[in-house]
C-alpha cells in the first residue's frame, strides 16, 4: 500500500506523535508498504538518519510562549502533495491543525483516512485558556473526524471520551515499546551518582504536565528526584523544586540507562490519552506511579505494577512514593509485573493492526467494534 501520513510533528521534533509516527514509518518501510510524510518545518537538528522517503515540510509557527512547540500553516502543499503522490490510504497523526487540513484535502480527493487520536486537544486549551477553549475544540475535532473512515484511540478511557463527545466510528489502537531498548538488565547503580533512592520524571516539561506536584517528594530523606527532559516550565520548576535535579533531554541508549536506573516512575500529568514513558518505565523494571486519569488507566494495574493516584493531589503522589520508597521488595515485585505486562506490546505487533485498520477501510468498512479496556 501506499500511505501518506500527514502529521502534525515529526523527528527532529521529540514528542509522542513524532515518535510514534517514526516508529510507524519504520514497520511499513519493514512490511515492504510505501510511506510518505507531510509534516511542520521543525528547529531541531536530527540526531540520527531518517528514513529516506519522501518527506514534505510546510511552514510552521511556534505556540507563544513555546517555540519549539509548531503548529503547520495553511498550504497548497498538502492537497498537491496528496495529488502526486496517489496514496491507498491517508494516516492523520493527531489531527488538529495540519493534519486536520489533510482530512479536508482527502475528503475531497475521494481518499479513505484513519484518524490517530494522541493529543487532548481539548483539555489543552481548556488548560491554557486558548480561544473558546474545550468546546469550541471538541466542535472543531467532530468536524475534522467527521470526514474519516474511522478513527483510532491509543486508551479506553480516550475511546469513550471521544464516543460521548460524537466522534467515531472509534476503535482501540495502542502503542507499542521496546522491550529490547528499554530493559532491567541496563540499570546502572552509576548512573546519577547516588545511593539515594532515586524517582525520576521523564517528558516534556510543560504547564499542563504538572511536574509540580513532585515538589513535597524532593523533601523525603533518603530520596532524590530526577527530571529528565526539557521544556518552556523548565526554569519555573527548577525554582519550585530547588532539590530536584533537571537532567534535560536524554536520548537513546543513554535514556534506557537512565529508566532502567530509577527506583521509582512518576508521571504527574492527567491529560494523557496514552503516556509512552509509562509503558518504558515498565518494559525498564520501573514501579510506577501516576494518575487515574487517561491513558495509565490501561497501562497501571495498581497494586500489582505501581499505584493509581488522585490526579493533581500532591498528597496522593507523596503517599504512594513514600510506601516504595520503604519497601525495597515492593518494588521489585512491581517492576518485575510491570515488564512482564508489557513484554508482548512489541511496535511490530501494534504496527500489523495499524495495517489491518488500513486495509479495512481501504475495503470500505468503517464499523467500530465496541470500545474494550487495553489488554
Amino acid at each position: 500500500m501506499r500511505v501518506a501520513i500527514i502529521t502534525e510533528s515529526y523527528p527532529p521534533d521529540v514528542n509522542g506523535v513524532a515518535h510514534s509516527v517514526l516508529r510507524t514509518v519504520e514497520h511499513l518501510l519493514a512490511r515492504g508498504h510505501e510511506p510518505m510524510v507531510v509534516a511542520p518545518t521543525s528547529l531541531g537538528e536530527p540526531r540520527s538518519a531518517l528514513p529516506d522517503i519522501p518527506v514534505v515540510r510546510v511552514p510552521s509557527v511556534g505556540l507563544p510562549g513555546y517555540p519549539s512547540f509548531r503548529v503547520g500553516l495553511p498550504t497548497r502543499r498538502v492537497a498537491g502533495a496528496l495529488h502526486r503522490f496517489r496514496p491507498d490510504v491517508v494516516h492523520l497523526a493527531s489531527p488538529f491543525a495540519l493534519a486536520a487540513q489533510g482530512a479536508f484535502a482527502a475528503a475531497r480527493q475521494g481518499l479513505p483516512a484513519v484518524a490517530i487520536y494522541q493529543t487532548d486537544v481539548p483539555g489543552f486549551a481548556g488548560f491554557y485558556k486558548l480561544g473558546a477553549g474545550r468546546a469550541a475544540a471538541w466542535r472543531w475535532l467532530r468536524r475534522v473526524h467527521g470526514v474519516t473512515a474511522r478513527t483510532l484511540a491509543p486508551s479506553s478511557a480516550t475511546a469513550t471520551e471521544l464516543a460521548a463527545h460524537g466522534i467515531g466510528p472509534v476503535q482501540l489502537w495502542p502503542r507499542g515499546v521496546d522491550a529490547v531498548r528499554f530493559d532491567p538488565g541496563k540499570r546502572s547503580s552509576d548512573r546519577f551518582g547516588t545511593d539515594e533512592i532515586v524517582v525520576g520524571y521523564v517528558g516534556r516539561l510543560a504547564p499542563e504536565k504538572r511536574v509540580d506536584l513532585l515538589e513535597p517528594v524532593t523533601q523525603l530523606p533518603g530520596v532524590r528526584v530526577v527530571v529528565i527532559g526539557d521544556g518552556p516550565a523548565r526554569s519555573a520548576l527548577e525554582r519550585q523544586m530547588p532539590r530536584a535535579h533537571f537532567l534535560g533531554e536524554v536520548v537513546g541508549e543513554d535514556l534506557a540507562t537512565a529508566f532502567a536506573s530509577l527506583d521509582v516512575f512518576v508521571h504527574t500529568g492527567a491529560h494523557e490519552t496514552f503516556c509512552q514513558t509509562v509503558q518504558e518505565a515498565m518494559a525498564s523494571g520501573v514501579p510506577v506511579v501516576a494518575p487515574a486519569a487517561g491513558g495509565p488507566v490501561d497501562l497501571v494495574r495498581s497494586g500489582v505494577t505501581g499505584y493509581l493516584v488522585t490526579p493533581d493531589d500532591p498528597g496522593a503522589y507523596l503517599a504512594a512514593v513514600r510506601e516504595l520508597v520503604a519497601d525495597a521488595s515492593l518494588r521489585r515485585e512491581f517492576g518485575a509485573a510491570g515488564r512482564a505486562a508489557v513484554a508482548g506490546r512489541s511496535w511490530a505487533a501494534v504496527g500489523d493492526a495499524l495495517i489491518g485498520h488500513y486495509r479495512d477501510v481501504v475495503r470500505g468498512s468503517s464499523i467500530a467494534a465496541p470500545v474494550e479496556r487495553a489488554a
